[in-house]
């Protein structure tokens, strides 16, 4: 688990996370300043430790006295060892295993370390599959993306979504070109907009209980004319809707043609049981919140659980987890410590034991074994109870 250990990672299986930065979009050349610090390493290399110790025994007049300098030098070796020994957490007997311990000794201490003793769990596909887009179709897109997103009439989308996601809805429309889009939740329009800048000609079906027109009011908003709106008086939670009747007006009988996106802040494991009875494959959820965090139960929260890599929790607070977040805390004040992460009974799981849902209006408290069923409908259990599912979730 090192190799995520450090912020240049090796290269991952690919996914919609694989979203390169704008240097590998373009070769910047450094200016001419850089470009002569990088001929001349003399002014930015340090000397080395040994050099600065010579230089220093010179002064003192040692290297005239070989033995002498020697016995000070394994001397001085010996006290660095012992210190570090008795000072420094970081330097203990590591399993290869442990990331925090491992990150530490590598003088990370667990800031940049493995993000799963955080709440961030590996989650994979419950087949072992991967995408079948590649890192190069990720940039080719983002090349053409990046323009596009210049255009958008909604500059700032305060509480909805921003680039990355953005540029995630846009080129999966793009992929799976769908005969159909769904989307449950619009806000003021953005992903309405993104959706159609992916597909140009697509029918779009939005729910959302306040249409986007109400916001032109006051300010930008995007609505659109090839757009079937259930909004306002007309709104239809998804949960509800026909779908066989609906998308029969539409011409639309093969659901895996349809591509979902939620935006709503419901319960996702609802919307995932809703969106599986009703016989869709593509979907795609924009809010995946942290364990200890958000409105709702995520997918995220669903995938942290003990027998995933980098799942699950200790609400010990003398642990490596509870200083790691401690030390979090003071860089940025989102931040989950131990106390806001662990609720009664030391309930770590979804928010503090709740499953949260509806804007966090209804949340029900569930057992951890609730918590740990509920992975079976996104991701594998440990062997010889595997729930089969051709389906695809992606999300953000």
């Amino acid at each position: 688990m090192l190799d995520r250990a450090f912020s240049a990672r090796r290269t991952q299986p690919h996914s919609l996370f694989d979203v390169p930065t704008s240097s590998a979009v373009s070769d910047v050349s450094p200016d001419a300043e850089s470009a002569d610090l990088l001929a001349d390493e003399s002014k930015t290399k340090k000397p080395h430790l040994y050099v600065l110790a010579s230089n220093y025994m010179s002064r003192l007049g040692l290297v005239k006295s070989p033995c002498l300098c020697l016995s000070l030098c394994l001397l001085l070796s010996v006290f660095i060892l012992f210190s570090l020994m008795l000072n420094s957490r970081s330097f203990v007997c590591l399993s290869s295993y442990d990331p925090i311990s491992r990150a530490s000794f590598f003088g990370l201490d667990g800031l940049d370390s493995d993000f799963g003793s955080l709440g961030v769990p590996w989650c994979r596909s419950k087949q072992g599959k991967t995408v079948e887009w590649t890192s190069k179709d990720l940039v080719k897109g983002l090349e053409e993306f990046v323009p596009i997103y210049e255009t958008r009439p909604i500059k700032n989308n305060m509480h909805g979504m921003g680039f990355d996601h953005s540029f995630g809805l846009w080129f999966i429309a793009q992929w799976l070109r769908p005969d159909i889009m769904i989307e449950s939740g619009a806000f003021k329009g953005h992903s309405t907009w993104v959706m159609r800048q992916a597909m140009p000609d697509t029918p779009i079906i939005s729910l959302t209980p306040r249409h986007p027109e109400k916001y032109l009011k006051k300010g930008p908003a995007y609505v659109d004319e090839n757009c079937t709106y259930f909004a306002g008086k007309d709104f239809v939670d998804f949960g509800s809707v026909d779908w066989e009747r609906v998308l029969k007006k539409h011409g639309i009988s093969d659901f895996s043609k349809v591509l979902v996106f939620f935006d709503d802040h419901q319960n996702e494991l609802k919307r995932l049981k809703q969106a599986l009875k009703a016989g869709f494959n593509h979907l795609i959820f924009e809010d995946n919140y942290d364990t200890g965090t958000g409105d709702h139960y995520s997918l995220r929260q669903i995938c942290d659980q003990f027998y995933i890599r980098g799942g699950g929790h200790s609400c010990f607070k003398d642990s490596d987890e509870a200083r790691i977040r401690s030390k979090r805390k003071k860089f940025w004040e989102k931040a989950v410590d131990i106390d806001e992460l662990c609720g009664p009974h030391e309930a770590w799981w979804g928010v503090r034991g709740e499953m949260r849902d509806n804007f966090n209006h209804n949340n029900t408290p569930i057992s951890y074994g609730e918590h740990f069923q509920n992975s079976s409908w996104s991701f594998p259990h440990p062997p010889n109870s595997l729930r089969s599912c051709s389906c695809t979730y992606t999300y953000c």
